[in-house]
């Protein structure tokens, strides 16, 4: 379990996190929605550590963040994977290389060792045949793939994503929807995902969390987004007329 308390960050005299607490269950994935500015972003880079709180605490299955020493964070840090949002693979090296960097930076093993696990994350992600491949050899929803396939080749405990479906036609980015929510199932991990992507939450959404102006107004699942009567989350989730026609439709069948 993570647990976030009273979370607070700020930037100058940009109050960004306002007190926010939320936990995140093993086996369960996580989305984090919210307008832009609304904090999301920068709570998401307050989880992986990349921004250290003003106050408040994190617990990663009951080790305090605030507590641990710089030794311990880096060994926190070697447990979690991220898929960023505009992938960030290496141009100029090939797949296999992509996702072979964060065992040669981690790990002490052999050549034929990072190979095999190399090959199977990429098998797990349906891509197969592809090492000596370039990312820009491969569309958009491969490049998705391969770089779900380096976040997990560590076999992270946490997997955190900001908007993995970026840029990707409505058919793929359920595909790596599902990817995403089969992946954790199978391997238990607190996936924990910033989106803004509504079909996202529609399909995935076991936790959501609605941010807005640094604080937490809501939180809830896919079934219960469809009944909330909390204003600021049916604004942002059915400003589209479509959204609109299918709460409506839900409201009259349940």
């Amino acid at each position: 379990m993570i647990e976030v308390k009273n979370l607070f960050k700020s930037f100058d005299d940009n109050h960004v996190l306002k007190g926010i607490s939320a936990t995140f269950n093993q086996g369960e994935t996580s989305l984090i929605i919210g307008a832009s500015g609304s904090g999301k972003t920068v709570f998401l880079k307050c989880l992986l550590g990349l921004f250290e709180p003003d106050q408040g605490d994190i617990s990663y299955d009951g080790r305090s963040y605030i507590e641990m020493d710089i030794s311990k964070k880096r060994e926190l840090r070697k447990e979690m994977g991220m898929v960023f949002q505009s992938g960030a693979l290496f141009d100029s090296e090939t797949i296999e290389d992509n996702i072979m960097f964060p065992l040669k930076m981690f790990t002490d093993q052999s050549k034929e060792e990072m190979l095999e696990r190399v090959n199977f994350v990429l098998k797990r992600v349906n891509l197969e045949n592809v090492n000596k491949k370039y990312p820009a050899e491969l569309s958009g929803g491969m490049q998705k793939r391969v770089a779900i396939a380096r976040a997990i080749v560590m076999n992270p405990k946490y997997l955190f994503c900001d908007e993995p479906n970026s840029g990707l036609d409505p058919r793929t980015a359920i595909i790596i929807d599902n990817l995403i929510k089969e992946i954790t199932d199978e391997y238990q991990m607190i996936t924990v995902i910033n989106t803004h992507d509504m079909n996202s939450v529609m399909e995935i959404g076991e936790k959501i969390i609605f941010l807005k102006d640094g604080l937490k107004v809501w939180e809830g699942s896919d079934q219960t987004i469809f009944k909330t009567d909390n204003k600021a989350v049916t604004n942002f989730v059915y400003s589209s007329n479509l959204f609109k026609k299918v709460r409506e439709v839900y409201m009259k069948e349940n």
